[in-house]
């Protein structure tokens, strides 16, 4: 079986949903149900005896240990993160705590187990780690895309923190031996997103009628990566990846800010013909430190391991509108008074 972490999130349970369709290998799901945490988006694999949900932090070394010693994965896959840049703003500290001092005590009760698993079967052990290409900093407009061998230059304390737990897990493999992988993704969408970041906050914003906040000019460009897509990377960097190894995956999709909330709004606009959306748009202040441009280079991905994203942002961005449509009353579960003062405080300094 495999472990996978911060699997009720909204990479995790994409990926962990996506497992469970391509494979009948168990999976243990360990999460610690914070804000983003939502086990209503593994609804449909709650009785799946494949499926072993575990409430807990990736930084309590006993239940780690008593997770590894009990039931014996052949790989892990970390993807248990504080996420949210601007949450990292207003409060760091939880940030180093969960993807720096977390990250540190997963590897150590890895490490542990691995050093005592037979020859074989540690030969054949996994550790993948995901990360995000926000830890290259930031690329000018006529700049190369992030390539595995760029720089870290992390600009934000979020960033910070998840290049700090990349540079752990590569200290675990040069030091002690530990078989990782590590990946750095750009921008994910698609469903199960909890509605603080952009694609996400803007469909349910415009079903709403409520304005669609867009920092400064609108002109930063991230590269979007529908989460599906993901999934199958990381799947085929766990089959077939080289120990040691990053791994960058991209959509080849860079796009600025103010192009992908014009796109819903057309989108919306073909399905409710008699509503206009475009008018909802409304200029915020630009948050501190806002990285202008991320863009990755996934050559060596599709050369070395075969993948290359089966979505285009057109069709991607369509099945997530579609998805925030048909699952109107997820929205509503998740949308607690907590959420929407995260939004009051993020959104109402209007330029």
């Amino acid at each position: 079986m495999i472990f996978v972490t911060g699997g009720a999130g909204f990479i995790g349970s994409n990926f962990v949903l996506d497992w469970l369709t391509q494979s009948d290998e168990k999976i243990i799901n360990l999460d610690k149900l914070t804000y983003a945490g939502n086990l209503k988006n593994l609804l449909t694999v709650a009785k799946d005896p494949r499926h072993i949900f575990i409430q807990g932090d990736i930084a309590d070394t006993q239940l780690i240990d008593q997770i590894l010693t009990q039931y014996q994965p052949r790989a892990i896959i970390n993807l248990a993160a504080e996420s949210h840049v601007d949450r990292s703003i207003h409060g760091p500290e939880d940030f180093i705590q969960t993807n720096i001092l977390g990250t540190f005590r997963l590897l150590e009760s890895v490490r542990t187990y691995w050093n005592n698993l037979s020859t074989a079967t540690k030969q054949n052990f996994r550790f993948l780690h995901v990360s995000t290409d926000e830890v290259y900093g930031s690329l000018a407009s006529n700049e190369p895309a992030f390539t595995e061998n760029h720089r870290y230059q992390p600009n934000s304390p979020y960033s910070a923190s998840k290049a700090s737990s990349d540079h752990l897990v590569r200290a675990f493999h040069h030091t002690y031996g530990l078989p990782v992988l590590t990946t750095n993704c750009s921008n994910n969408y698609g469903p199960f997103q909890f509605p603080e970041k952009l694609i996400p906050l803007v469909i349910v914003n415009a079903l709403a009628q409520k304005p669609l906040p867009l920092y400064g000019d609108g002109l930063q460009i991230r590269d979007w990566l529908f989460v599906l897509d993901h999934c199958s990377a990381i799947r085929r960097i766990l089959e077939t990846g080289i120990p040691g190894e990053t791994y960058n995956i991209g959509g080849w999709n860079e796009k600025p800010n103010i192009e992908i909330v014009k796109t819903i709004c057309t989108i919306l606009e073909e399905i409710y013909p008699n509503v206009v959306f475009h008018n909802l748009i409304t200029s915020v202040k630009d948050r501190p430190g806002h990285d202008r441009r991320y863009a990755i280079n996934a050559i060596k991905i599709e050369k070395e391991l075969s993948w290359k994203p089966a979505e285009t942002f057109e069709t991607g961005i369509r099945k997530t509108i579609h998805w925030y449509l048909n699952n109107q009353e997820w929205v509503a579960d998740i949308q607690t008074g907590a959420y929407r003062e995260w939004i009051k405080k993020n959104y109402t300094e209007l330029r």
